[in-house]
């Protein structure tokens, strides 16, 4: 997957802090599937600190999208939160994490 949702985990895990999430703590793992692997991303929020890893693990929030489907949330042309309400995106776990994500990705574009 070398497009926008590589682009965006390797964004995250160059800035190490988002002033943005100054206030937020928790754990989200991103399961891509489409093909025959599933591919997994962890995403671990402390205080605004952020580091991003490939592999699986506890999360407080697991998010399960199709890896296209993915790639436009990434790069701005899909908001999360409207595809988990049209039930194109599978949220456990805390949602309140989804929202915070949500504030990581890009916005739409103009």
């Amino acid at each position: 997957m070398t497009d926008a949702g590589v682009e965006l985990f390797e964004r995250l895990g160059a800035v190490e802090h988002v002033p943005l999430m100054k206030g937020a703590s928790g754990t989200m793992l991103l399961e891509l599937t489409g093909g025959k692997r599933i591919e997994r991303w962890r995403i671990v929020v402390e205080k605004g600190e952020v580091a991003v890893a490939r592999g699986n693990g506890p999360a407080d929030c697991v998010l399960r999208a199709d890896r296209t489907l993915f790639k436009r949330m990434a790069s701005g042309r899909v908001n999360a939160f409207a595809a988990v309400l049209r039930g194109a995106v599978e949220v456990e776990g805390d949602p309140r994490l989804l929202v915070l994500f949500q504030r990581m990705l890009p916005g739409p574009r103009s």
